[in-house]
């Protein structure tokens, strides 16, 4: 019987009440997940705001999942 994949996710507000995040800053925030495992799942405006939410997930490792188990 095949294991159901663990995840962990990673939820950031970007932006600010005055400006949205400029395209070269997300890109070097993303770039920066992504070198770290992580995979957008999902990025979207806030209501009546300049701010984008991003939610990324990876693979749930050993560490991780110790360090969830049992809290330093």
């Amino acid at each position: 019987m095949e294991e159901i994949p663990k995840w962990e996710y990673r939820v950031q507000t970007v932006g600010g009440a005055i400006g949205g995040p400029k395209d070269d800053a997300l890109t070097m925030l993303l770039d920066e997940w992504g070198a770290e495992g992580w995979d957008v799942i999902s990025a979207n405006n806030l209501d009546s705001s300049q701010k984008v939410r991003v939610i990324a997930r990876r693979p749930l490792s050993r560490a991780a999942s110790r360090y969830r188990t049992y809290p330093g």
